[in-house]
Protein backbone atom coordinates (compact mmCIF):
# COMPACT_ATOMS: atom_id res chain seq x y z
CA UNK A 1 0.00 0.00 0.00
CA UNK A 2 1.03 3.50 -1.22
CA UNK A 3 2.14 5.56 1.97
CA UNK A 4 0.09 9.49 1.78
CA UNK A 5 3.02 11.83 1.64
CA UNK A 6 3.74 13.54 4.79
CA UNK A 7 1.79 16.78 4.85
CA UNK A 8 3.38 20.36 5.63
CA UNK A 9 3.31 22.41 8.62
CA UNK A 10 2.98 26.02 9.07
CA UNK A 11 2.08 28.31 11.98
CA UNK A 12 0.41 31.87 11.03
CA UNK A 13 0.97 34.69 13.89
CA UNK A 14 -1.08 37.90 14.00
CA UNK A 15 -2.42 40.24 16.61
CA UNK A 16 -4.86 42.22 14.79
CA UNK A 17 -8.83 40.68 14.84
CA UNK A 18 -8.57 41.38 10.90
CA UNK A 19 -5.48 38.78 10.74
CA UNK A 20 -7.32 35.61 12.25
CA UNK A 21 -10.64 36.47 9.88
CA UNK A 22 -8.15 36.74 7.41
CA UNK A 23 -6.84 33.22 8.53
CA UNK A 24 -10.04 31.51 9.13
CA UNK A 25 -11.52 32.40 5.20
CA UNK A 26 -8.41 31.84 3.32
CA UNK A 27 -5.20 30.34 4.40
CA UNK A 28 -6.21 27.43 7.16
CA UNK A 29 -7.71 25.60 3.40
CA UNK A 30 -4.55 25.81 1.78
CA UNK A 31 -2.21 22.64 1.09
CA UNK A 32 -1.33 21.10 4.48
CA UNK A 33 -1.57 21.98 8.18
CA UNK A 34 -2.45 25.50 9.24
CA UNK A 35 -2.41 26.38 12.64
CA UNK A 36 -2.71 30.66 14.04
CA UNK A 37 -1.57 32.19 17.12
CA UNK A 38 -2.47 35.46 18.47
CA UNK A 39 -0.37 36.15 21.59
CA UNK A 40 3.34 36.00 22.37
CA UNK A 41 2.57 34.07 24.88
CA UNK A 42 1.40 31.09 22.86
CA UNK A 43 4.94 31.11 20.38
CA UNK A 44 7.67 29.25 22.38
CA UNK A 45 10.76 27.40 21.36
CA UNK A 46 9.38 24.22 22.51
CA UNK A 47 6.11 24.76 20.70
CA UNK A 48 7.87 24.90 17.12
CA UNK A 49 9.98 22.39 17.29
CA UNK A 50 6.94 19.98 18.05
CA UNK A 51 5.54 21.37 15.17
CA UNK A 52 8.43 21.55 12.76
CA UNK A 53 6.75 24.22 10.97
CA UNK A 54 7.95 24.64 7.16
CA UNK A 55 7.60 28.50 7.60
CA UNK A 56 6.52 30.87 10.21
CA UNK A 57 4.39 33.73 8.68
CA UNK A 58 3.72 36.86 10.58
CA UNK A 59 0.60 38.75 9.40
CA UNK A 60 1.06 41.63 11.81
CA UNK A 61 3.06 41.50 15.08
CA UNK A 62 4.46 43.77 17.59
CA UNK A 63 6.66 42.12 19.46
CA UNK A 64 9.94 41.00 19.32
CA UNK A 65 10.63 37.34 17.86
CA UNK A 66 13.34 35.56 19.84
CA UNK A 67 16.91 34.99 17.89
CA UNK A 68 16.22 31.08 19.10
CA UNK A 69 12.73 30.90 17.04
CA UNK A 70 14.48 32.70 14.35
CA UNK A 71 17.26 30.18 14.27
CA UNK A 72 15.21 27.33 14.33
CA UNK A 73 13.20 27.54 11.14
CA UNK A 74 12.27 30.20 8.55
CA UNK A 75 10.10 33.10 9.49
CA UNK A 76 8.50 35.62 7.42
CA UNK A 77 7.32 38.87 7.61
CA UNK A 78 4.97 41.19 5.61
CA UNK A 79 6.62 44.95 5.42
CA UNK A 80 4.78 47.65 3.86
CA UNK A 81 7.63 49.20 2.36
CA UNK A 82 10.06 48.71 -0.60
CA UNK A 83 12.88 47.69 1.89
CA UNK A 84 15.53 49.02 2.43
CA UNK A 85 13.70 51.99 2.01
CA UNK A 86 11.64 52.48 5.63
CA UNK A 87 12.61 49.56 7.57
CA UNK A 88 11.41 50.33 11.10
CA UNK A 89 8.30 51.35 12.81
CA UNK A 90 4.88 52.63 12.07
CA UNK A 91 5.48 52.33 7.94
CA UNK A 92 2.29 53.25 6.79
CA UNK A 93 2.05 56.55 8.65
CA UNK A 94 5.77 56.89 7.58
CA UNK A 95 4.80 56.74 4.27
CA UNK A 96 1.45 58.72 4.34
CA UNK A 97 2.93 61.42 6.22
CA UNK A 98 5.97 61.50 3.43
CA UNK A 99 3.19 62.10 0.61
CA UNK A 100 3.70 58.58 -0.83
CA UNK A 101 0.55 56.95 -2.36
CA UNK A 102 2.16 53.82 -3.73
CA UNK A 103 4.32 51.23 -1.87
CA UNK A 104 5.09 47.58 -2.03
CA UNK A 105 4.40 44.51 0.23
CA UNK A 106 7.02 43.10 1.07
CA UNK A 107 7.79 39.07 2.36
CA UNK A 108 10.90 39.19 3.88
CA UNK A 109 12.97 36.49 6.22
CA UNK A 110 12.75 37.76 9.04
CA UNK A 111 16.59 37.57 10.69
CA UNK A 112 18.10 39.13 14.08
CA UNK A 113 18.17 42.63 12.50
CA UNK A 114 14.37 44.13 12.30
CA UNK A 115 13.36 44.34 8.19
CA UNK A 116 16.83 43.22 7.30
CA UNK A 117 16.83 40.17 6.38
CA UNK A 118 16.78 38.87 2.17
CA UNK A 119 13.24 39.22 0.47
CA UNK A 120 11.05 36.54 -0.86
CA UNK A 121 8.71 38.44 -3.06
CA UNK A 122 7.25 42.43 -3.23
CA UNK A 123 3.85 43.07 -4.41
CA UNK A 124 2.35 46.68 -5.43
CA UNK A 125 0.17 48.28 -2.63
CA UNK A 126 -2.06 50.88 -2.97
CA UNK A 127 -1.85 53.54 -0.14
CA UNK A 128 -5.62 54.42 -0.80
CA UNK A 129 -8.12 55.09 1.95
CA UNK A 130 -8.23 54.83 5.68
CA UNK A 131 -5.56 53.14 7.43
CA UNK A 132 -8.05 49.99 8.77
CA UNK A 133 -9.12 50.06 4.61
CA UNK A 134 -4.71 49.98 3.67
CA UNK A 135 -4.35 47.14 6.30
CA UNK A 136 -7.58 44.63 5.41
CA UNK A 137 -6.12 45.29 1.53
CA UNK A 138 -2.54 44.45 2.76
CA UNK A 139 -3.77 41.36 4.60
CA UNK A 140 -5.81 40.15 1.37
CA UNK A 141 -2.09 40.41 -0.48
CA UNK A 142 -0.60 38.66 2.13
CA UNK A 143 -2.49 35.82 1.96
CA UNK A 144 -1.76 35.28 -1.66
CA UNK A 145 1.95 36.03 -1.05
CA UNK A 146 1.87 33.17 1.37
CA UNK A 147 0.60 30.98 -0.55
CA UNK A 148 3.07 31.66 -3.39
CA UNK A 149 5.72 31.03 -1.16
CA UNK A 150 4.28 28.15 0.83
CA UNK A 151 3.57 26.17 -2.65
CA UNK A 152 7.01 27.62 -4.71
CA UNK A 153 9.35 27.80 -1.83
CA UNK A 154 11.53 30.37 -3.52
CA UNK A 155 14.89 31.29 -2.48
CA UNK A 156 15.05 34.69 -0.81
CA UNK A 157 17.34 37.41 -2.13
CA UNK A 158 19.41 39.51 -0.51
CA UNK A 159 18.58 43.31 -0.51
CA UNK A 160 20.19 46.11 -2.40
CA UNK A 161 20.45 49.47 -1.96
CA UNK A 162 21.05 52.08 0.91
CA UNK A 163 18.88 51.53 3.77
CA UNK A 164 15.95 54.30 5.24
CA UNK A 165 14.84 53.42 8.78
CA UNK A 166 11.26 54.67 10.01
CA UNK A 167 11.00 55.18 13.50
CA UNK A 168 7.79 54.16 15.51
CA UNK A 169 5.52 56.58 16.07
CA UNK A 170 4.49 57.54 19.55
CA UNK A 171 1.00 58.23 20.72
CA UNK A 172 1.19 61.99 21.67
CA UNK A 173 2.37 62.24 17.98
CA UNK A 174 -1.68 61.57 17.17
CA UNK A 175 -2.28 65.07 17.91
CA UNK A 176 -3.29 67.33 15.43
CA UNK A 177 -0.74 70.26 14.93
CA UNK A 178 -0.40 72.16 12.38
CA UNK A 179 -1.18 70.95 9.21
CA UNK A 180 -0.11 73.03 5.84
CA UNK A 181 -3.85 72.42 4.02
CA UNK A 182 -6.81 70.31 4.08
CA UNK A 183 -4.91 67.67 2.03
CA UNK A 184 -2.60 66.83 4.81
CA UNK A 185 -4.92 66.97 7.28
CA UNK A 186 -6.70 64.21 5.75
CA UNK A 187 -4.03 62.29 5.69
CA UNK A 188 -3.22 62.75 9.01
CA UNK A 189 -6.45 61.37 10.08
CA UNK A 190 -7.18 58.20 7.69
CA UNK A 191 -3.33 57.43 8.42
CA UNK A 192 -4.63 56.66 12.24
CA UNK A 193 -7.69 55.41 11.58
CA UNK A 194 -7.50 51.54 12.18
CA UNK A 195 -8.40 49.79 15.65
CA UNK A 196 -5.05 49.41 17.70
CA UNK A 197 -3.88 53.32 16.70
CA UNK A 198 -4.22 56.32 18.60
CA UNK A 199 -6.70 58.54 16.84
CA UNK A 200 -5.86 61.55 15.43
CA UNK A 201 -7.05 63.87 18.08
CA UNK A 202 -7.09 67.43 19.31
CA UNK A 203 -7.69 69.17 22.69
CA UNK A 204 -9.50 72.27 24.03
CA UNK A 205 -11.04 72.98 26.82
CA UNK A 206 -10.66 70.26 28.89
CA UNK A 207 -11.80 67.93 26.15
CA UNK A 208 -10.68 65.72 23.14
CA UNK A 209 -12.00 65.47 20.05
CA UNK A 210 -11.04 62.45 18.10
CA UNK A 211 -10.98 62.29 14.56
CA UNK A 212 -12.09 59.37 11.67
CA UNK A 213 -13.38 58.22 8.84
CA UNK A 214 -12.24 61.50 7.00
CA UNK A 215 -13.17 62.25 3.73
CA UNK A 216 -11.19 65.21 1.06
CA UNK A 217 -13.33 67.19 -0.85
CA UNK A 218 -13.40 70.24 -2.93
CA UNK A 219 -12.67 72.89 -0.33
CA UNK A 220 -13.34 70.88 3.07
CA UNK A 221 -12.63 67.49 4.60
CA UNK A 222 -15.68 65.61 6.19
CA UNK A 223 -14.81 63.51 9.73
CA UNK A 224 -16.77 61.82 12.02
CA UNK A 225 -15.37 63.34 15.73
CA UNK A 226 -15.53 61.80 19.12
CA UNK A 227 -15.59 63.92 22.34
CA UNK A 228 -15.03 63.18 25.52
CA UNK A 229 -14.31 65.11 28.86
CA UNK A 230 -10.47 65.05 29.93
CA UNK A 231 -9.43 64.02 33.26
CA UNK A 232 -7.44 66.16 35.71
CA UNK A 233 -4.38 64.68 34.90
CA UNK A 234 -4.54 64.97 31.63
CA UNK A 235 -5.61 68.79 31.79
CA UNK A 236 -2.50 69.24 34.07
CA UNK A 237 0.04 67.90 31.22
Amino acid sequence: MKEEPTRKTYLVLGCKPWNQRLFEEQLRFLPGRWSYLGSPEELSLALVRKMRPRYIFFLHWSWRVPDKILHECECVCFHMTDVPFGRGGSPLQNLISRGIRETKLTALRMTDTFDAGPVFLKEPLSLDGGAEEIYLRAGKLSARMIEHIARVEPTPMPQKGEAVNFKRRKPEQSEIKSPANLEELYDFIRMLDADGYPRAFLEHNGFRFEFSRAALYDGHVMADVKISQMSVKENRR
